[in-house]
């Protein structure tokens, strides 16, 4: 029998709450956007066109671009061109959509962002992936090369999202794969992960080139996400081992504090109207809020986008540090709808924790759930969000 898949995008509201508070229920969702036609898999980046009200969904596991209307939040169109599309940026004076793909050929892509139709294609370097787009020059950052290039190096390729037209090459030299990028809009810096060397890239836009690199090591490494509060001039980088954000001075490039943040973590954002950083993973979302207090001032809310927990075997971060890791879990931690144990770490969101002592600790569960969630003022029953 042929297995249905209903994928759906969550869609959250900001709630403001008093800077010295704990952060009570930062996110609550408002609504599910259905992806209909689409099957269970990875999805990676989003980019927003603000003034065309949609917003654009690389599909990388569907080979797809989903297109949805931000005023009726609808899927309007899917772009089926792209193989394995990670990231993309979106020029609304070009009216132009470039999107990475490294499903093979490894390349830029450029649709029209009216017609979806396909306009051409930029040839980029193994491993296409990160980037990031500056709006005021108007050019796009990709990264690409490294070591499934067999390379000692990275590049950031420069794409000209006017000409659609790529204008130049960054090289960082030691670098086998690049992740998350920033761009400082007052000044020529930007920012750049090096995944496997724990470290940052500083690089000087104008120039061209690497300007200084900061060390992560001591803290954590496998640093995939970033956010910048450039106002602040604190740089938020996300290292997976342990599972901490690590929060660098870009005045002196020094780390100033850490922010526990476990988990398998694939995005970071930082919202400078709220002064807060979310820290997206699998499958949770940290909400972590800035206050006057100093390095001290950042005061965490997890909303968890994983099944119920309580007194079980098995709890949230052990499964998302299974799943970081491509173990599976012991049988007994969680079995799928069918009531069949589930050991894949990736499909937590498909079943059910197994309570501990059978019956009886269901019962307990249940209980102890529902006292700690009403003493301390938490979300419980409808108001949960799973």
């Amino acid at each position: 029998m042929k297995k249905s898949v209903a994928i759906s995008l969550a869609v959250f509201a900001l709630l403001a709450v008093g800077t010295r508070a704990q952060v009570p229920g930062p996110l609550k969702l408002i609504q599910t956007i259905p992806l209909p036609g689409l099957k269970d898999g990875d999805f990676d980046h989003f980019q927003v066109d603000l003034p065309g009200k949609r917003l654009f969904l690389a599909a990388e596991d569907n080979s797809a671009i989903e297109v949805i209307d931000l005023s009726t939040n609808k899927v309007i169109h899917k772009i089926a061109g792209p193989k394995a599309p990670h990231s993309m940026a979106y020029n609304p004076d070009s009216k132009k959509l470039f999107v990475v793909d490294d499903g093979g050929p490894n390349q830029v892509e450029i649709y029209d962002g009216t017609s979806y139709e396909l306009l051409g294609t930029i040839p980029m370097g193994a491993h296409a992936d990160a980037s990031v787009y500056d709006p005021a020059s108007k050019l796009f950052y990709v990264g690409n090369g490294g070591k499934q290039a067999k390379e000692d190096f990275c590049m950031l390729s420069i794409v000209d999202t006017a000409s659609g037209k790529k204008v130049g090459d960054i090289r960082i030299d030691g670098a086998d794969r690049v992740e998350a990028m920033a761009v400082e809009h007052s000044g020529p810096r930007m920012f750049v992960n090096l995944y496997n060397k724990a470290a940052v890239a500083v690089i000087d836009r104008e120039k061209r080139i690497v300007i200084d690199t900061w060390s992560i090591a001591q803290e954590g490494h496998n640093n995939g996400s970033m956010a910048f509060d450039e106002a602040d001039h604190r740089l938020f980088i996300h290292a997976r081992e342990p599972g901490k954000v690590v929060v660098i001075d870009t005045n002196s490039g020094k780390i100033v504090t850490t922010l526990l943040s476990g988990g398998m973590v694939d995005d970071a954002v930082y919202d400078a109207k709220l002064r807060r950083i979310y820290v997206t993973g699998v499958p949770f979302i940290n909400v972590f809020q800035k206050s006057d207090e100093g390095e001290r001032g950042y005061q965490m809310n997890s909303l968890s986008i994983c099944p119920q927990k309580s007194m079980w075997h098995s709890m949230c971060g052990k499964i998302r540090l299974k799943a970081q890791r491509n173990e599976p879990m012991p049988e007994g931690w969680m079995i799928d709808r069918p009531g069949q144990p589930l050991t894949d770490p990736k499909r937590a969101s498909e079943g059910f924790f197994v309570p501990v002592g059978g019956h009886e600790g269901y019962g307990m569960g249940l209980m102890f759930g529902l006292l700690v969630r009403t003493l301390n003022g938490a979300a419980f029953g409808s108001d949960v969000v799973d």
